[in-house]
């Protein structure tokens, strides 16, 4: 028994934490930064006096050049243009434009015309708006099909840069990409054109590289926190990835202000990571039931019931919520807590009932499945979560709004499922595991597995067009908290749409959080 000055941690045994052999555990692989962020943690995230005055006169010149009165228009138009995609102020504006202005696209017996091939680049436009497409717009159905068909056909055909233009649109459409990535992607472009505007070049850069000190300072002080559970050691059947829970997070809002909000959602995502491994690749049903148990009574008064390993889980979580209740008592904002407790409870329940379906090999009908599975996948928590550290605008009415199953967190809930089972199916019926979502679809239906992914696609499809949909309603929730859901369904397509990109680690992930981390210079390429 530990003494009451003494934390879990430190009366945590190593000699009496795992038995792995009898256990249904995954064969996970270990961090792949190991410490390396650490050294970020005591950098200072300002920039030298010098540094400071060159934005300041950047600034000042980027004005300049918009009032310049002698510059034609088409140029003005071109210069708001880049700023908007250098500074990543792009975003979903809600204006419910009507489709048919794609009607002019049409030839005489009503098919899109073959003259649209001629326009690559006018061609990779239509592609792109088509992906803002919502339920009953036929019209960017037809145009999306047909623009994905030709730039397929023709891209083995054009220029190089045309080509990779055309391609990388093929693969990641903008609006489902990562904002952040993206204007990553869009400066190493940019400065390889040969027009490009010098004094707004270098302050998207430095404008980058300022976002990218803060939030490696974070990252740096997230991986503090992180060793000191010692992962690897302590839950060695989990996987090992706070990295990549930061660049999660930092999908969903990177911005300043939200560095408390990110701090708070990061250490979180991160425990329920190793909670989500432990009923899915370690627990046994017994161990799992008075874990669920406690969660539900939601007491630090249950840790001494639970087993060695699991108390420190529980009280890391207790940690987090408790450390996170302090900050919020400063605001007078501890009202959203109970919010989320109850959206936690509810995910463990998710976890316990799949569990169940486990050990009783019950394989589930599709709308067992989703009600279920949609929970389980953590994202009607996640989104709550991701609302707690944003300050004043996060009301009661918010967090009553969000864990009332708004359609957005819905479709955002079920798209995360859907994609998550699709690419990890394979890996996790290596072991025992409870049947999938394609298991489920396949019984039911009476399909083969291509057929049954081929018809789970497409709900991924009609879930982003709820998502675009709740968008153009008026609603009284601020867009600010809908971006969060949109930038998390954005993470899924990012990170799921070929791999489980956080199981395994080491390829596109990898490379998201370098591009993220690194430093830009003059006349840097970025390959993702």
């Amino acid at each position: 028994m530990c003494s009451t000055n003494t934390s879990v941690l430190d009366c945590f045994k190593p000699d009496a934490k795992f038995n792995m052999r009898h256990r249904n555990t995954a064969n996970f692989h270990p961090s792949i930064w190991k410490d390396y962020f650490l050294q970020y943690a005591s950098q200072s995230m300002e920039f030298d006096d010098e540094t400071k005055a060159q934005i300041e006169n950047l600034k000042k010149e980027v004005v300049k050049m918009l009032i310049d009165a002698s510059k034609a228009i088409e140029e003005i138009v071109d210069l708001i243009d880049l700023i908007s995609r250098l500074m990543k102020l792009l975003r979903q504006q809600g204006y419910h434009v009507s489709p048919n202005v794609f009607n002019k696209y049409k030839d005489e017996n009503g098919n899109f015309s073959e003259k649209l091939v001629k326009d690559v680049e006018g061609l990779v436009e239509l592609y792109e708006a088509c992906h803002l497409r919502i339920h009953g717009e036929e019209i960017l159905d037809e145009a999306y099909a047909f623009a994905s068909t030709k730039l397929k056909s023709i891209a083995t055909q054009l220029k190089p840069s045309l080509a990779a233009q055309v391609n990388y649109s093929l693969k990641q459409s903008l609006h489902r990409g990562l904002p952040r990535l993206e204007a990553r992607r869009f400066i190493s472009i940019y400065e390889e054109d040969p027009t490009h505007n010098h004094t707004l070049l270098t302050l998207a850069k430095l404008d980058f590289n300022f976002l990218q000190n803060l939030h490696r300072k974070e990252f740096g002080n997230i991986c503090k926190w992180w060793k000191k559970l010692d992962v690897a050691a302590n839950f060695p059947y989990a996987r090992d990835r706070i990295v990549e829970c930061c660049n999660w997070v930092l999908a969903v809002y990177f911005e300043p202000q939200y560095f408390q909000a990110r701090k708070i959602l990061t250490k979180l995502v991160a425990v329920t990571s190793i909670i989500d491994d432990t009923y899915d690749a370690y627990g046994t049903i017994d161990e799992l039931k008075l874990f669920t148990e406690a969660i539900e009574r939601w007491d630090i008064g249950c840790l001494n019931e639970l087993p060695e390993y699991m108390k420190l889980i529980y009280d890391s979580l207790f940690n987090i919520f408790e450390e996170a209740e302090r900050e919020l008592e400063k605001q007078g904002r501890t009202h959203c807590i109970k919010y989320v407790i109850k959206e936690f409870q509810k995910t463990i329940q998710a976890y316990m009932t799949e569990v169940k379906w486990l050990n009783n090999k019950y394989i589930p009908t599709m709308a067992e499945y989703i009600q279920t599975s949609a929970i389980s996948s953590g994202y009607p928590l996640l989104i709550a979560i991701s609302y707690v550290g944003m300050g004043d605008i996060a009301t009661k009415d918010i967090f009553k709004w969000v864990t009332n199953k708004p359609k957005i967190v819905t479709a955002s809930a079920n798209m995360c499922r859907i994609m998550d089972d699709i690419v990890s199916n394979e890996f996790e019926q290596k072991r025992e595991h409870i049947a999938s979502i394609i298991e489920c679809y396949m019984r039911d239906c009476g399909v083969s597995k291509e057929e049954a992914i081929q018809e789970l696609q497409k709900r991924v499809t009609d879930a982003w067009k709820d998502i675009n949909e709740e968008f153009l309603k008026p609603t009284e929730v601020p867009r600010l908290f809908l971006m969060n859901i949109l930038n998390m369904s954005r993470f899924m397509d990012v990170m799921y749409k070929d791999e489980d990109c956080y199981t395994h680690a080491e390829g596109k992930m990898k490379k998201c959080i370098q591009a993220l981390n690194l430093t830009m210079k003059r006349r840097h390429k970025l390959k993702i």
